[in-house]
């Protein structure tokens, strides 16, 4: 066995539980400085700290000639963020879900994903497509900034402290460095799984699909789960929602700026994973509806999504005899039962205001 690969694998886990921890305690005391809900926090610094492997890979992969990958990279991490990363963290500690998502961040999450499919109908997102992602960004940054400067939050707490100086270089060395750290045990992680896998004899095909897939979605799967084990459960829910809708906005915004000749999207792209991509967020709503919380039964829902949708992936790649009949069982019953399960929380959840 590789000892160089399984000392990366280890430090990097260790680095990515760290820096969670340094990320999510200073993202949380900055809230109490700017006197600001930790949500909104959550949505913005968490989010697209976690966020910054997506950027570099992104644009690398475009300085690289490689524009394509962005697509990928974008729209795979979406789906884990959501699948993944929130069905862990609700598995672990049920998450209360804030008004403002339900009213606000989901549907914008949803209107941005749905956006990406028709700004790409000619097979490419150029530079104009980039700069209306990336202004729409900006906008959305600054719009929750002044929101979260006009709700009300302990202000007795917060003004014992924004006195000094002293707490806000601190704070902010915290976020810098928690998510450097996220950023460095990430690498490591992938960097020691891959040269492990191969030395087991895992084709580089499946690890395409499962190590560096997951690679990238580390941080905001790390610091979701932490922040939701510290009780700081509206900031586990907005990493992921703001994660989403920087990944498309900001993300795919630079790398089309960037790329001389645009970013290409497949046929396949197109016709199967941005759709997956736009129904995961369509099915946050109900399921967000739902008392307000991402109960265990609906997290253990999103993983097992997350483990068909990883299937079919593998099944698909490697032209496997199973796909056919995995593919009839999917469209033919997981789906239509999913839809009818999400119909029916909407409704009894409906029911319930109106009672109340």
């Amino acid at each position: 066995m590789d000892m160089t690969a399984l000392v990366l694998l280890v430090a990097g886990l260790a680095l990515l539980v760290v820096g969670a921890e340094v990320l999510v305690r200073g993202a949380s005391r900055i809230a109490v400085l700017l006197r600001i809900p930790p949500l909104i926090i959550g949505l913005t610094i968490v989010a697209y700290g976690t966020s910054a492997p997506e950027m570099a890979v992104s644009i690398q992969s475009n300085l690289a000639g490689e524009a394509g990958i962005s697509i990928g990279n974008v729209v795979g991490s979406n789906i884990v963020n959501v699948l993944l990363i929130l069905g862990i963290s609700s598995v672990v500690v049920p998450l209360v879900v804030a008004q403002q998502l339900i009213r606000l961040d989901v549907p914008i999450m949803i209107g941005v994903s749905s956006l990406l499919p028709f700004l790409a109908l000619d097979g490419n997102l150029g530079r104009l497509d980039g700069g209306l992602l990336f202004g729409g960004a900006i906008a959305y940054t600054i719009f929750l900034l002044v929101q979260g400067r006009e709700e009300e939050v302990d202000v007795d707490t917060a003004a014992g402290t924004s006195r000094s100086l002293r707490p806000w270089l601190v704070n902010i060395a915290m976020v810098v460095g928690g998510i450097a750290m996220l950023t460095v045990g990430s690498n490591w992680l992938v960097a020691g799984a891959i040269t492990l896998a191969v030395a087991i004899g895992v084709s580089n095909l499946v690890i395409g699909l499962t190590v560096v897939a997951l690679g990238t979605s580390l941080p905001e799967l790390v610091t979701s789960v932490v922040a939701s084990m510290k009780g700081e459960r509206d900031m586990a829910v907005g990493n992921v929602i703001g994660s989403n809708i920087f990944n498309i906005l900001a993300v795919l915004g630079m790398a089309s700026l960037v790329s001389p000749g645009g970013i290409d999207v497949s046929p396949a792209a197109m016709n199967f994973d941005i759709p997956v991509m736009i129904a995961v967020a369509v099915a946050c709503l109900p399921i967000f509806f739902s008392d307000n919380v991402i109960s265990r039964w609906e997290g253990w829902m999103f993983l097992a999504y997350y483990a068909a949708y990883t299937t079919y992936l593998i099944l698909k790649a490697t032209d496997h005899d199973a796909l056919p009949m995995f593919s009839f069982m999917l469209i033919g019953f997981v789906i239509p039962l999913t839809a009818i399960t999400l119909v029916t929380i909407a409704y009894r959840s409906r029911r319930k205001r109106q009672q109340s």
